[in-house]
């Protein structure tokens, strides 16, 4: 029996940073997946192991089913609710992770080893597997890879489990009811939780719904695109320090009250005009590319705005330099100080201007990734190829 899973990651287009202090934020899906492989033994196998295979890395994790019944408190019976991981369950977790010496260089994946070992064991109990993750996302960089990794998984285990009911004779991908989709989001935030500590849900709720969503002072309203957008996101490599910039940003405006009330005021004017833009729609040509110069103006105003908070970076400076030579419109999107930048990509942009900005980037070191926004969510395809 095998399923695969795949799950979008993120960006956010708007209200980075001013969404904590009341702003309106918008984040949408991109068409770059992390996919997730579950495979269950045959009898005749004779394997009694569970095996996490993280294909990119060429790295693999495995642990007797015994010595997890033995570490893991005797669970109770399997839940069809998501629960949170008690202290004692996270403890003895961690001692099953540390046994693997994972190396010192990629030590940061202990979080999401034990996100796995506690959605696979309160999802599917003490049955061995082979779980195999591949990504095309960056880790690290603001594009919500730890939400996409707990979102295809839990769409992975539920689709194997008593708590949801599909057609596992279904040809190609398939697209979960609203149902499935609240159940997959609520175990996948409970994943990051163990990852991230206090996450905000918006990742895990782009990764699991797609498409977009509106987000304000801890309300999420999902919104549908009504026209194509397509973007090249530019991984500066940087890594930042999230906690750091976040911080930063409330001592300025500590510091700056009245100054920074206007910038989040403006930043929030930015998030409901642009989803208005989004959702309107498109009968033509024309309208869209009128509605895709709103859209680079309102970037470049958040952009700004962003800088006036402190959290730009060189890195981010040369990306916005380069891509603004050629008349297109760019900014930061996540924490800033680094990771990823956004570029629209007009429809009828050439090919020739994409390829040479994508060149020059390269020249710097950067990474260029080319997504279309707003599409589907997770997604499950049952069987062995796909």
């Amino acid at each position: 029996m095998e399923v695969k899973a795949k799950a979008p990651g993120k960006i956010i287009l708007s209200g980075e940073h001013a969404v904590v202090h009341g702003s309106t934020a918008v984040a949408a899906s991109i068409d770059l997946y992390t996919y997730v492989s579950l495979r269950f033994p045959t009898p005749s196998d004779d394997d009694d192991t569970l095996t996490l295979q993280l294909k990119d890395m060429a790295l693999e994790f495995s642990w007797p089913i015994s010595r997890i019944k033995e570490a893991l408190p005797a669970s109770s019976p399997l839940s069809s609710i998501p629960t949170s991981c008690s202290m004692e369950y996270a403890r003895s977790i961690a001692a099953l992770v540390e046994e693997q010496n994972i190396p010192e260089a990629k030590i940061g994946l202990a979080a999401g080893i034990s996100a796995f070992l506690w959605l696979y064991t309160s999802i599917q109990g003490f049955k061995p597997a082979t779980v195999v993750i591949t990504s095309e996302l960056p880790l690290g960089s603001g594009l919500g890879s730890s939400a996409a990794f707990c979102v295809a998984l839990s769409a992975a285990l539920l689709a194997f489990s008593d708590s949801v009911s599909l057609d596992i004779n279904h040809q190609g991908w398939l697209v979960f009811g609203e149902k499935e989709h609240e159940l997959v989001n609520r175990w996948a935030f409970e994943g990051e939780k163990i990852i991230h500590g206090k996450p905000s849900g918006i990742d895990n709720t782009v990764s699991t719904y797609g498409n977009m969503i509106k987000f304000r002072s801890g309300s999420l309203t999902r919104i549908k695109t009504n026209m194509p957008l397509k973007m090249l996101i530019t991984n500066t490599k940087v890594r930042r320090n999230t906690k750091a910039l976040v911080a930063g940003v409330s001592e300025r405006t500590l510091r700056h009250p009245d100054a920074m009330s206007f910038v989040f005021s403006a930043v929030d004017s930015i998030g409901k005009e642009l989803s208005t833009i989004i959702q309107s729609p498109s009968p033509d040509d024309l309208s869209i590319t009128e509605k895709e110069e709103k859209i680079e103006e309102l970037m470049e105003m958040n952009q700004g705005l962003l800088q006036s908070m402190g959290v730009s970076h060189s890195s981010i400076e040369t990306v916005l330099q380069t891509t603004l030579k050629y008349k297109l419109a760019s900014k930061l999107t996540g924490a800033g100080g680094g990771g990823c930048v956004l570029t629209l990509l007009p429809t009828l942009l050439s090919g020739t201007v994409v390829d040479k900005v994508i060149s020059e980037l390269e020249s710097c070191g950067f990474q260029c990734l080319i997504a279309g926004i707003g599409g589907s969510g997770t997604q499950i395809f049952f069987g062995g190829s796909s």
